[in-house]
Order: structure tokens, then sequence, then C-alpha cells
């Protein structure tokens, strides 16, 4: 007596599906919050896109140019690896231009900041918001946030200054703008001194630092006699943060997000407007049902799980407002070294998010075999590749150990029709072809992916190779 069922059963070649799209009983709609108004008096977006346009329009000069100069069977435009100008192009471009060397290097970091030029490993080449700089005001916008974002690196730091010091002010200065934003006018440098102290004393708080002669024998007392509210560490700390202070307000004066004068600092438009729209990513993560600002990485990860994608998108670009960009990928890159296959998928979601500011670190990691895949399909994805055709820079091996990866993931927070289904993202024609290579992949959760499968399938003949290939991989037969 024969099975009606084929035994070498047939796998249709269709795309993989992210686990984040798959349907779920906890996946049902919520009504959607009715979108935020900006702070009165803030200017319509087109106006915000004209004011970008023309803080940009050097930096947009100098991209044009190199488009244009440096295109695709011309010249280099770098020759140190680092996608910097050569000084031979840098002096053609300011001739061309009529500008000085100097400040054709500074339009063109500018540009590389604002995503007008998108850097890939040792090259450089001009970026999608270039294309659509002159039609496209979200472009336009989102190429200026970019830039806001990496004030920092738009002007050099105080080179007296400690390099620690210095990080401390830049992760204080989000307190420092959400101030001047909610002050919605004029405030004197000494008031956001006193803000920037404070912030900085809270973080070496939370680092729980101690000076340096907190363990020294107590001498005679010699101090001057101070009010009974005056702290001491207040004027070193003072001199050491004044300077950092007008550092950081001439940075973000650079970049257009503020400007200072009399002793004062104000926002502006566009400036406001960029910290309004962080602030309100914060408080909707805040008031939604995962809420996960607060979490770690992992934590974060694990709320978004059962999110649909562009609930967990919010939830990302939330999470990654409340963090340097530094912090942010670092954290996302220990969480996907993990033991856990949904959050490694999840937490390259979220590195789309980051998108460029990632690159090196997702470069520096494609070496390692865990994550390798999910590291080339991003910046296959980065270099603007489909993603729908991104897989095809994967080699066979690698494909296979993704799909073995993703199966895990499957196994481990989905349910058993859903893994079934996941027979038909495979790249084999047949299951046996499929089985064959998984079990030459050498991924550590194949022997329980293939037991998973074994029990959820429903054709007994097939459940039976597939448990017979889990044993085999067990005991490392052939």
């Amino acid at each position: 007596m024969t099975s009606r069922i084929p035994r070498d059963s047939r796998l249709r070649l269709v795309r993989p599906r992210p686990l984040a799209a798959a349907p779920s009983a906890v996946n049902e709609r919520r009504p959607r919050r009715p979108a935020p108004r900006p702070p009165e008096g803030t200017p319509a977006p087109a106006e915000l896109a004209r004011m970008a346009r023309s803080g940009l329009a050097a930096a947009a000069r100098v991209a044009r140019w190199a488009d244009n100069a440096l295109g695709p069977g011309k010249d280099a435009a770098t020759t140190d690896g680092k996608a910097t100008l050569s000084d031979t192009t840098a002096e053609r471009a300011a001739s061309d231009l009529g500008l000085t060397i100097d400040r054709i290097r500074a339009d063109w970091d500018t540009a590389r900041l604002a995503g007008l030029v998108e850097v890939h490993g040792g090259s450089a080449r001009p970026g999608w918001r270039l294309r659509a700089w002159d039609r496209d005001d979200s472009a336009v916008l989102r190429g200026w946030v970019a830039l806001f974002d990496a004030w920092s690196l738009a002007s050099p730091e105080p080179g007296d200054q400690e390099h620690a010091a210095v990080a401390e002010v830049v992760s204080a200065m989000p307190q420092v703008l959400s101030f001047l934003q909610l002050s919605a006018g004029p405030v004197p440098v000494e008031q956001l001194l006193d803000l920037l102290r404070q912030r900085v004393t809270e973080l070496r708080t939370e680092r729980c630092e101690v000076p340096y002669n907190a363990g020294a024998e107590p001498t005679a007392p010699v101090a001057p006699v101070l009010p009974v509210d005056a702290d001491p560490a207040e004027p070193a700390q003072d001199a050491e943060l004044a300077p950092l202070l007008d550092w950081a307000l001439h940075a973000l004066a650079a970049v257009g997000a503020l400007t200072c004068g009399a002793g004062q600092a104000t926002l502006t438009p566009l400036g406001n407007w960029a910290v309004w729209v962080k602030l309100e990513q914060i408080c909707v993560a805040a008031q939604s049902p995962a809420g996960n600002i607060e979490q770690s990485a992992e934590g974060m990860l694990r709320g978004c799980a059962q999110l649909r994608p562009n609930a967990a998108r919010a939830e990302y670009r939330a999470w990654l407002a409340a963090r340097t960009v530094g912090s942010a990928v670092t954290e996302l890159l220990l969480a996907a070294r993990g033991d856990d296959a949904l959050l490694r998928g999840l937490a390259f979601e979220a590195l789309r998010v980051v998108g460029a500011p990632a690159e090196p670190d997702v470069r520096a990691v494609v070496d390692e075999p865990a994550l390798r895949p999910y590291a080339l399909l991003w910046l296959a994805e980065h270099d603007g590749i489909d993603p729908e055709d991104a897989h095809e820079v994967l080699t066979r091996e690698e494909a296979t150990w993704l799909w073995v990866d993703t199966a895990a993931a499957v196994a481990d927070h989905g349910e058993a029709p859903m893994l079934v289904r996941h027979l038909e993202s495979a790249l084999q024609p047949t299951v046996p072809a499929l089985l064959t290579e998984v079990r030459a992949v050498g991924h550590p959760r194949t022997v329980q992916v293939l037991v998973a499968l074994a029990a959820a399938h429903p054709d007994p003949a097939l459940a039976k190779a597939v448990r017979r290939a889990a044993f085999q991989v067990h005991t490392g037969g052939s």
C-alpha cells in the first residue's frame, strides 16, 4: 500500500518573509494616535526644507561637482581608503568652483554627514538624497537632521580637552537642547552651563565615579569658609565645562541648529523643529503599549518581537532618539551576538533604521559567522540593492545558514504551521537537497531545528526523513 503523498516534496521558491511581519493574535490593529502638531509658530515643512536647502547649498554644490567630475569611469575622489578627498581632487574642485581647498574639504565633509555623499568602504558616491534634492522636501529635511545628529563631528573638538570630558558633554547636550526647545526663546549661556554641570554630574554618578583624592589621608583644614549651600567642586567643574559648552554651542550653530550672541543661545526654526521631533518620538514610545525607551537593546527587541513592522520601526526610532548613535549600535550588535536568533534578525532591522552611521560597525562584524549573512544583506541594501534582490549577495552556504538561523527563531517564538511554511523560503528545490546542505553548514541549532520541523510537518514520510537527518547530525553520522 503506497502513500498518496509524494515522498520527495518539492519546495516552491518564494521570497522569505520577515518574522516581524508574521500574523499573530497579538498583532491586532490598534487605533492610530492622532498625528501630533508641531509647536505654534513652527514653519511649514516646505519652508523648513527651503531653510535646509539654503544651509546646505554649499555642500550640495560640491556633491554635484563630484557627481559630474568623479563619476564612474572618471577620476577617483579618494586615495587614502577613508573616502576623504585626495589633495589632487581637492585642488581640482577648488579651481573649478572658485573656492579655497579648506572650504572644499569642509563642504565635502558636510555633504557626507548629510547623506549627499555616501561612503562605502574606501570609496564615495552621490547619495540618493542628492538625486531627490530639488523635488523631495522630506529627503532634504532628513539630510539636515542627519547633519544635526552628527553636530559633534561637524566641528573639530577642542584639542586641549580630555576625550572623556568631550564625550560627557556630547552625551549631556540632548538635555540642553530639550531645555532650549521648551524655553521657546533665548536662554542665557550661564543657565545652560548650570544645566550642563548638573547633567554631567548625573552621568558621573551613574558610573559611580569618585574624586581621585577621595581616599587621601585627611589633612589640616585649610579650605576657605564657604556658604552653606556652596559646592566647592562647582568652580573647577565650570572652568572645565565652560569651554566645552562654548564648543558645543558653536558646533550646533555651524550646522544651523541655533544662534549664539550677547551671552545667549536660541534655537533656529530648523533646530526647534528637529528637537521637537525627537522629543515627540520619545513621548510616543513612552505612551505606547510597548514603551521600550528605558530598556536595554535586548529588552527593547523582545518588546518589539510581536509588533507589526511599522509599529516596531516606530519603537526603534524612539529608542534610538534617546541614545547616542555609537552606544545604540554597540548595544544592538551585542544583542545580535546572543543565542536568540529572533533578536539577531530584529537587531539588524533596528540597524536599518540607524542607516549610514551604522555602516562601519556593520562592516566590522562581517567576519563573525553568526552575523555575516545579516551584515551582508544590510550592506547590500545600504549600497542601493533592492531588498528583494539583496539575498543574491549570499553564497549558497551563507543562505542556508541564514535559513537555519531563521528557522531557529520560528521554532523558539513561532507556531508549528509557520515553521512548515518556512520550508517554502529555502533555496534548495527538494527536501533531501535541503537536508544535505543544512547538515553541511554546521549551524549550532541544526538538530533542534530539524527536530522541531519533524514534529510540526504533517507529512509522515517527510517528517521521518527530517528526524533521521537530525539524528545523524546529533551523532556525527553521514
